[in-house]
């Protein structure tokens, strides 16, 4: 098997596909530092991999934006469109306004691909929806900014489309902000792998009986044809706002949290100003079911942020949840962990797992034998109910003050507020260290 192997790969590296992928490893990956990470002012890495790392950055906490039906679009696009202009020379560098066309075009291809199923509309069980719809708006983008033929569009979606899938299995471990940087990374290796005329099928995206395509990530997937853009055309973003997270967790959290944060505010109201377990005898959470994030005691931080009960304890005891909750210090609390103790769980037939339509509703029992009740149809930020812009600046200076100086934040607040009116994005590039 060793032997025949070698002999396969020697024979293989006289073909064009050989030379095209050669070709492309040897331009992304050769020492030739071109592009900026996120946080850190004297590293810069091979386009590839700041796609890669960036996308890493973006979904670590699980504070990137959602959509409906369920993914996370901006942490699958944005790094590679950024990755891809700081590799573009000085002089070619593209218009604020191409840097957001591209942009939206990679939101746009995603919410139109899941759109096409009814399983992507539910809370996922198979396939993480960022690793199948990702790498295919990542390409798009790159595929824009690159200004490639429509032949070679076609080819980029279809090549993303070999490069995608990742499982549910690894949600809430340190894997899965994996599955954003290997998106983007993926979509700019697809787009510039076609711009170097590598080919794939034209069909990938279409339902063709008895072959495989797109249908093999949703089953129930039937593609319908889209109007080619014209003057009057209207983005997804148009018709549907986006879903900003407050704090750092699954979005199905927020639901929890806000329902469990009312209870606190009347537990604080008959009590004496904070929660303390001994008051509490049951706590009860009617929530979809929903299996990978039904975590009664989580080990780790990243289970704890796809914890139904975690983040309705920890706001029953807080008020809130926060960046903080997270730490090992509060997710060690005895009392955090006797509150634990305490939760089951109930899954109405009328609360399906669905980001449209489910709710969360705590309910308390009192040792005394009191009964308090929150509940949660729409929480702050999901796109019903969308954060102002002062509620995202205020998230963005929070985050963002972490790492860079308080002037160069509010320099990007004034560049991404005028992006479109810019002549190239040098200005954007350069304030992200």
């Amino acid at each position: 098997m060793v032997l025949d192997s070698i002999g396969v790969g020697l024979i293989g590296s006289t073909t064009d596909v050989f030379e095209l992928a050669l070709q492309h490893c040897q331009h992304m990956y050769a020492p030739d530092y071109v592009s900026s990470v996120y946080g850190r002012k004297d590293v810069r890495v091979s386009p590839t991999l700041a796609a890669f790392v960036n996308g890493v950055a973006t979904h670590s906490m699980d504070f990137d934006d959602t959509w409906h039906p369920a993914t996370h679009p901006s942490g699958a696009v944005l790094p590679a469109v950024l990755a891809l202009s700081d590799m573009m020379p000085a002089n070619r560098k593209p218009s604020g306004l191409d840097f957001l066309l591209a942009f939206n075009v990679g939101i746009e291809i995603q919410g139109r691909l899941m759109r096409f199923s009814n399983e992507a509309r539910n809370i996922p069980k198979r396939f993480h929806p960022p690793t199948v719809v990702g790498p295919m708006g990542s390409a798009a983008a790159c595929a824009r900014l690159l200004s490639l033929d429509p032949s070679q569009c076609s080819h980029a979606l279809a090549i993303a489309a070999s490069l995608a899938g990742a499982p549910m299995a690894n949600a809430a471990t340190q894997s899965k902000p994996l599955h954003i940087g290997n998106a983007s990374r993926l979509g700019l290796e697809a787009a510039l792998l076609a711009s170097r005329g590598l080919e794939a099928s034209p069909l990938v995206l279409d339902a063709v009986a008895g072959v495989a395509g797109f249908n093999a990530f949703y089953e129930d997937y039937v593609p319908q044809p889209l109007d080619s853009p014209h003057d009057s055309h209207a983005f997804l973003l148009e018709e549907q706002d986006m879903g900003f997270k407050r704090f750092p967790a699954h979005l199905g959290m927020h639901w929890v949290a806000d329902a469990a944060a009312s209870v606190h505010k009347l537990l604080v109201g008959v009590g004496p100003g904070q929660v303390y377990p001994d008051q509490v005898q049951d706590i009860l959470l009617r929530v979809p079911l929903s299996k990978y994030i039904n975590r009664p005691f989580p080990e780790s931080e990243h289970e704890a942020r796809h914890s139904f009960q975690f983040n309705a304890c920890s706001a029953l005891l807080d008020g809130e949840v926060s960046v903080q909750s997270f730490t090992p210090a509060a997710m060690s609390r005895p009392e955090l962990q006797a509150l634990l103790s305490r939760v089951r769980l109930e899954h109405p037939h009328d609360n399906p797992a669905n980001f449209n339509l489910m709710y969360g509703e705590v309910q308390v029992m009192l040792v005394g034998g009191d009964i308090l009740k929150g509940r949660c149809d729409t929480f702050y930020g999901h796109w019903r109910n969308p954060l102002t812009n002062e509620s995202l600046r205020k998230k963005f200076r929070s985050n963002a003050e972490v790492v860079l100086p308080s002037e160069k934040v509010e320099r990007l607040i004034e560049v991404v507020d005028k992006l479109d009116r810019l002549d190239d994005c040098k200005k954007l590039l350069s304030q992200l260290q």
